[in-house]
C-alpha cells in the first residue's frame, strides 16, 4: 500500500509545480499570441500578410493547448500507475512466475512501456492526421503512419531491451560498481548510435539519395573545404511523403558523417538560402558545440547513475510505493520518475546554454557567407512562413523553453550584421 511519507509529498509538491509551471507559462504564450499575434513584424513586411500572421498563431495556440492536455493526461496516467498499487501488483506478479532478474526486469519495463504507448496513441493520431493536416503539413497516408509505428516499435524494443538488459545484468553481477558500467555501456552506446543511426536506422524509414543538384552539391562541398571539414555526401531525403515541414540537419559520426536535406525545403529555398542555413550548422561542429553538450551529458548522466547507485537500496523508496522488498529493476524506475520534475526547473539554464550555442553559430554563418550574409535572415523568413513559427513568443516562455532566440529578435541581428557586409 501506499504510504503517504515525507518522500511523497515532496515529490507530489515537485511534480505539481512543474505541472502548473508548464501550463501557466503555455497559458501566458497562449495569451500573448491571442493580443499581438496578428501584427506583422517589421522584418518581415512584404513577405508575410494577415491572413498568414492569423494562421501562423492559430497553429501555436492550437499545438500548444492539444500538446497541454497531451501533457496532462500523461501525468495522470503517471501518477495513476505510481499511486494506485500497480507497481507492487506486477512486482509480486513477476515474483510468481520465479523468472530471472534481468528477464523480470525487461518484462517489467516492457508492460510499462506499453501502458505509455497506448495512452500516448490517440494523441499521436490526432496531432498528425487532425492538426498537422489541418494546416496543411501532413501528407502522410494512414497505412504509411502504421508502418512506421511498427517499425519504430519493433526499433525501440530491440534496442532498448538490449541497452536495458546490459544495465540489469551489470547491476545483478556487480553491485559494488555497476553504476560505472551501466555508464560506460550508456555512453558507448550513444556514440554507437550516433555512428550508426543515418547508415542503418534512418534508411528504414525514409529514402535517402545524393542530391540530385550538382551545382548545389558541389558547393556545399567546397563551402565545408573552406573550413576544414569533409562529409561523406550531400543527400536529400523524401520527407514531404509524411509532412510539408522542411528543414536540413548534419548526421553521423566519422565515416558516417552526411548531410541530409528534406526535398521540401530543396523544393522551396534557393541555393543561396540552402547554403546558408547549412552554414549555420556549420558553424556548430566548428564551435565545437555538439562535443560541449555530448561531453555534459555523459559528465551528468555518470553523475545521475552514481545517484541512482546510492539510493537503489534505499527501502523507503520502495515502502512509498508498496514494494515490500528491494527490487532493483522497480528501483530504476521509481528513481526516473522522482528525478523528472527535477528537469523542468532545469530547463531554462539548459536553454540559456544553448540559444547561445545557436548565437554563435550565426555569428560565424555571417563570416563564412561575406558578401552573401543576408541569405541566412532570407532563409530564416521562408522557412518561419513555411513552417507557420510563432514570431510573438511571450518573453517568459521563450526565455524558459527556447533553445534558439526568438525568430524577429534573431533576423534583426543577423541583418545589423549583414548590412555592414554589403550587398
Amino acid at each position: 500500500m501506499v504510504q503517504f511519507n515525507t518522500l511523497l509529498t515532496v515529490y507530489l509538491g515537485l511534480f505539481l509545480l512543474a505541472l502548473l509551471g508548464r501550463l501557466l507559462l503555455t497559458g501566458l504564450n497562449v495569451g500573448h499570441l491571442r493580443r499581438v499575434g496578428d501584427k506583422v513584424p517589421a522584418v518581415f513586411n512584404g513577405l508575410i500578410d494577415g491572413d498568414t500572421m492569423t494562421r501562423m498563431r492559430n497553429y501555436t495556440v492550437d499545438s500548444s493547448r492539444f500538446a497541454s492536455v497531451e501533457e496532462v493526461t500523461m501525468d495522470a496516467v503517471t501518477l495513476m500507475i505510481l499511486l494506485s498499487g500497480f507497481l507492487p501488483w506486477m512486482v509480486d506478479v513477476l515474483d510468481v512466475l520465479s523468472l530471472p532478474f534481468v528477464p523480470s526486469g525487461l518484462l517489467f519495463f516492457g508492460i510499462l512501456a506499453l501502458i505509455s504507448g497506448l495512452a500516448s496513441l490517440p494523441f499521436n493520431l490526432y496531432g498528425t492526421f487532425v492538426i498537422e493536416r489541418r494546416y496543411g503539413f501532413s501528407t502522410i497516408s494512414f497505412k504509411l503512419w502504421l508502418i512506421d509505428l511498427f517499425k519504430g516499435i519493433v526499433i525501440t524494443a530491440l534496442l532498448m531491451g538490449m541497452l536495458l538488459g546490459a544495465f540489469l545484468t551489470l547491476i545483478q553481477y556487480a553491485p559494488r560498481s555497476w553504476w560505472f558500467w551501466v555508464w560506460l555501456v550508456y555512453a558507448s552506446f550513444q556514440m554507437l548510435m550516433v555512428w550508426l543511426y543515418p547508415m542503418v536506422i534512418a534508411p528504414l524509414f525514409n529514402r535517402y539519395e545524393p542530391v540530385g543538384n550538382d551545382s548545389l552539391r558541389e558547393a556545399i562541398v567546397a563551402m565545408m573545404a573552406r573550413v576544414g571539414l569533409k562529409t561523406e555526401g550531400v543527400f536529400q531525403v523524401d520527407e514531404g511523403r509524411r509532412s510539408r515541414h522542411s528543414n536540413a540537419y548534419f548526421t553521423g559520426l566519422g565515416s558516417t558523417k552526411r548531410i541530409v536535406l528534406y526535398d521540401t525545403l530543396l523544393a522551396s529555398h534557393s541555393d543561396d538560402e540552402i547554403l546558408a542555413i547549412l552554414s549555420h550548422e556549420i558553424g556548430h561542429w566548428k564551435k565545437r558545440h555538439v562535443l560541449k553538450q555530448l561531453l555534459f551529458m555523459e559528465a551528468a548522466s555518470l553523475c545521475v547513475f552514481y545517484l541512482a547507485w546510492r539510493l537503489i537500496n534505499w527501502e523507503m523508496l520502495y515502502q512509498t510505493f508498496g514494494i515490500e522488498q528491494v527490487v532493483p529493476y522497480a528501483g530504476l524506475l521509481l528513481l526516473a520518475v522522482l528525478f523528472e520534475p527535477l528537469t523542468f526547473f532545469l530547463t531554462p539554464l539548459a536553454s540559456l546554454v544553448l540559444r547561445r550555442f545557436e548565437r554563435e553559430a550565426d555569428a560565424f554563418s555571417l563570416q563564412l557567407l561575406g558578401e552573401k550574409a543576408s541569405a541566412l535572415a532570407s532563409a530564416l523568413k521562408r522557412l518561419a512562413k513555411d513552417n507557420l513559427a510563432n514570431l510573438h513568443p511571450h518573453p517568459l516562455y521563450a526565455g524558459f523553453y527556447y533553445t534558439h532566440p526568438p525568430l524577429v529578435e534573431r533576423i534583426a541581428r543577423i541583418e545589423g550584421e549583414a548590412s555592414k557586409k554589403g550587398p
